[in-house]
């Protein structure tokens, strides 16, 4: 579609087409948050735009970095200072660009973290549900009891998840929704599911599932959302021309 060396601005404008940013009300600014160099050759990709992210992307040769939690949150302290300055100032320091997609990243239908996780543990997608229908529900490929889906959660994110619930108990019908979703978890009892998975607990979630009967698996905020930004850079690699690599930087929460 383009060329091998692309204009940010045409990165920015493609990705937010793609996504369909417009239609989301979110926490954050998405697009690009910090503007670096105006060609894009390489561009890295993470979870989190942590100090150590930017690091080994600038190391690497990134023109820019593509996270799904950038900055500038709501509610969060508007001067830049500390931390918030430090990250900045390198980007700027480097004339590294970083792009962040927060909702649009979960929510696609084919690149979002949730469409991605599913595909990840072969849940079969049946519908969508919560805030702008970004966690999904649906059915696992076969009947599995609690203790076999947690034990095929540990191999694929390659981190043992928390699950709340009798490990005997038999899971077809599942509800997701990656990183700090516990808040749905009675939305997904509603639509009639046998378990529910998010990357986060909280503490009335575990009596919820004791209560209900209906299993609560925390499978870690970081180990859930990382296949939607490595789908959007892989597809950014093979429609857009430019060079990709995704940077896991491991975070057990």
């Amino acid at each position: 579609m383009f060329g091998v060396n692309m204009l940010l601005n045409e990165i920015s404008n493609y990705i937010g087409s793609l996504l369909e940013i417009s239609g989301f009300r979110d926490y954050c600014p998405n697009g690009v948050q910090v503007e670096g160099k105006a060609e894009v050759r390489r561009i890295a990709t993470g979870v989190t735009a942590s100090q150590r992210l930017l690091d080994v992307a600038t190391a690497w040769g990134a023109d820019a970095i593509l996270v799904h939690h950038g900055y500038f949150w709501r509610n969060e302290d508007e001067p830049i200072t500390g931390i918030k300055k430090r990250r900045i100032a390198y980007l700027l320091q480097h004339d590294v660009s970083l792009l962040a997609y927060h909702l649009p990243l979960d929510a696609h239908a084919e690149l979002g973290n949730n469409a991605q996780l599913g595909y990840q543990l072969g849940f079969v997608e049946q519908g969508r549900f919560g805030e702008q229908d970004i966690a999904c529900y649906g059915e696992l490929a076969q009947t599995q009891t609690l203790d076999q889906l947690s034990a095929s959660i540990a191999t694929v994110l390659r981190r043992a998840p928390l699950a709340i619930g009798e490990g005997g108990r038999n899971v077809r019908r599942i509800a997701w929704c990656t990183g700090a979703a516990q808040g749905y978890f009675e939305a997904a009892i509603a639509l009639g599911v046998d378990a529910f998975l998010t990357g986060e607990i909280s503490e009335q979630s575990v009596h919820v599932a004791r209560e209900t009967g209906v299993a609560f698996i925390a499978a870690g905020h970081h180990a859930t959302e990382r296949y939607g930004v490595q789908a959007l850079g892989d597809h950014l690699a093979v429609h857009c021309g430019i060079e990709h690599h995704f940077f896991d930087m491991d975070n057990p929460v």
